[in-house]
């Protein structure tokens, strides 16, 4: 087997998982690969991609130019262009449309606040690039701001992007944005969520190296007003929301000026919802 072959191969497989896992429907979504230094493999247009077959693949230059296959490249191959060439470094790319993950990003809640060791080491903040039309020039654009410093990020009102040094360790960066997701909407909805302190992170940010974790840029834990732009610049550094622990690694997520918290009992909630019926009669 041929080291295309492989990749081909690698690419159906992920294709399917991401159908699979619901992080795609119909011809959502679109992944690719570096063939070498000048060249790219990528899914092609108006496919499935839980439906894929090796021979769907279309072979581009690094300028977007069709080299091999029967089919036409992604229509959103201007993303990943610019992904190559603001990172020599990435080898893959993968986007898709994970349900939770993009609901944060119509939402335009980014996934930055520090809440599970493993997301803070291996990709540590999540931002949302601004609103582009898919498939044009707009969307490189939006992407440029936030790749140089990031691994993976939320694209406003359309979905997730991530990056790696293969294909595999790009399509797992897509599962832990959704997983990280999912977590993270549970605990809002049960009423907070207790952030890792900022001590910690920089703390887990000196395990990286340690677990070979080559992360594009820094880890700037809730950094202070003072610290001027450069210490704060999503677009520089993977800013997250981790306040002083004071001595405590886990530090409740309370905003001041948040409303108090109202909590009832079933009994209690069943007998106000009773009243409110009988003063409707």
């Amino acid at each position: 087997m041929t080291p295309e072959t492989s990749l081909r191969a690698d690419i159906v497989e992920i294709g399917r998982r991401m159908y699979a896992r619901g992080y795609t429907a119909s011809n959502d979504g679109n992944i690719s690969v570096r063939l070498g230094t000048d060249r790219l493999l990528m899914t092609p247009k108006s496919v499935c991609k839980g439906f894929m077959t090796p021979d769907m693949m279309c072979v581009t230059d690094s300028e977007g130019r069709k080299i091999q296959g029967d089919r036409d490249p992604s229509s959103e191959m201007l993303m990943h262009l610019e992904v190559y060439r603001q990172r020599p470094d990435v080898q893959a790319v993968v986007h898709a449309h994970p349900p939770t993950a993009t609901g944060f990003a119509v939402a335009g809640i980014p996934l930055d606040r520090a809440v599970l060791a493993e997301v803070v080491t291996t990709l540590g903040s999540v931002p949302i690039a601004e609103y582009a039309t898919p498939s044009t020039s707009e969307l490189p654009a939006a992407v440029r701001k936030y790749i140089r410093a990031h691994d993976g990020m939320l694209l406003a009102n359309h979905g997730a992007l991530t990056v790696g040094g293969d294909l595999f360790s790009a399509y797992y960066k897509m599962e832990t944005i959704e997983h990280f997701a999912k977590i993270s909407l549970v605990a809002r909805l049960l009423g907070r969520e207790n952030l890792i302190s900022r001590e910690e992170v920089l703390r887990l940010q000196q395990l990286r190296g340690t677990y070979g974790i080559a992360a594009p840029a820094p880890i700037c834990a809730d950094p202070a007003p003072d610290a001027g732009a450069a210490g704060g610049d999503p677009a520089t550094c993977q800013v997250l929301q981790a306040p002083s622990g004071g001595g405590l690694r886990l530090v409740p997520a309370d905003n001041p000026g948040d409303e108090p918290e109202i909590r009832l009992t079933y009994r209690e909630l069943s007998a106000l919802i009773e009243d409110a019926i009988r003063n409707l009669r």
